[in-house]
């Protein structure tokens, strides 16, 4: 027969064993904030790709986004960085060098240096590099509140 006494030891060693597990679980989804910063392009390191390559630069919550992320992509000449997909999230292509055949919102369109992609939430996009050289863009993605889940 359980004892009111074994009954608290069970229940109170029960929730000291799920102290530790709590806290880890908060740990990783508790990212930092991210501060402000400069990125010099010689420090960012540089992911071979078999399309390329790609540049992680920060993927992070901010002061008033959910979540900011950027990173930038260089795609060797006739590749696609993906299938055409959509997302809930927001995204800007800034093309740094290179032409390419973007896809918003399901439209295809031809972009060079210094253009800017902007795809809105859930419209179907993509880009390919149409070039006879390489080619290199920074992607910029944020999430609010307002985002949703992705699909």
């Amino acid at each position: 027969m359980i004892t009111k006494r074994d009954l608290s030891l069970v229940v109170i060693t029960a929730l000291v064993m799920c102290i530790p597990v709590a806290i880890l679980a908060h740990k990783i989804n508790d990212q930092p904030t991210l501060k402000a910063a400069a990125y010099d392009w010689k420090d960012i390191k540089v992911i071979p790709t078999a399309k390329g390559e790609r540049r992680d630069v920060f993927n992070a919550p901010t002061e008033t986004l959910d979540q900011l992320e950027l990173h930038i992509t260089t795609l060797n000449p006739g590749d696609s960085s993906h299938a055409p997909h959509h997302h809930p999230n927001e995204e800007m292509i800034i093309i740094k060098e290179g032409n390419v055949s973007a896809m918003v919102a399901g439209e295809w369109k031809q972009v060079g240096p210094g253009s800017i992609v902007y795809e809105a939430a859930n419209t179907l996009h993509a880009i390919k590099n149409t070039g006879s050289t390489r080619t290199t863009y920074y992607a910029l993605q944020w999430k609010t509140a307002k985002t949703g889940k992705a699909n």
